[in-house]
């Protein structure tokens, strides 16, 4: 019986590179000495019915720092940690109740470097047993889950642009019903895409 996630291994085994919010934004100038600070996103799959589904969240919309936005649980590597992986276990843990008894980790994709400077290793994961999602309240207003074959299309993530600091960003998005998914989260999508696509 063919593996459900034969493609994302796939890719796993393949050579990436790292990327970043600047990836479709080259003629940004960071400043010198910038430090990041390195994080751990969950890229979680249910394998358990027709179609491996990927766990996303919708953060609160009164939340500081990227409100309403769609996103992996994880968060920044705790000095409690054991790295990035260690630290996407534990976020997901407090923010959907995923138990890291019940995860399989299955590799890392390479970095991406956010804007606001974080170094988010994407760890890539199988669900072992069906759970019920608890979202965090206060941190994670939805959990919501998003078909394998909707993020592995490469057709379903296209270009756009908005003012941000005086300039003219552009960025991923890869939108999924009510579900406007873009930024760092549809660049690592897209990076996992373009590793499947190989």
């Amino acid at each position: 019986m063919t593996d459900p996630l034969a493609p994302v291994l796939a890719a796993l085994g393949r050579a990436g590179r790292p990327s970043s919010d600047y990836d479709l934004n080259p003629e940004t100038i960071l400043p010198e000495g910038l430090k990041l600070r390195p994080a751990g996103v969950l890229v979680a799959f249910d394998v358990s019915g027709a179609e491996p589904l990927l766990y996303l969240t919708k953060r609160s919309s009164h939340l500081r720092h990227h409100p309403g936005q769609i996103s992996f649980p994880g968060g920044k590597v705790d000095p409690g940690d054991d790295g990035p992986i260690g630290a996407a276990l534990r976020e997901s843990h407090e923010e959907i109740r995923l138990d890291p008894a019940n995860v399989e980790v299955l590799g890392t994709l390479e970095p991406h470097e956010t804007v606001t400077s974080f170094l988010v290793t994407p760890v890539l994961a199988r669900i072992k047993a069906p759970f019920t999602p608890r979202p965090e309240a206060g941190e994670v207003a939805e959990v919501f889950t998003v078909p394998l074959s909707h993020i592995s299309n490469l057709a379903n993530y296209r270009v756009e642009s908005r003012r941000w600091r005086g300039a003219r960003r552009h960025y991923y998005v890869a939108p999924y019903g009510p579900y406007y998914i873009w930024g760092a989260t549809a660049r690592m999508l897209r990076a996992l895409a373009d590793g499947m696509a190989q």
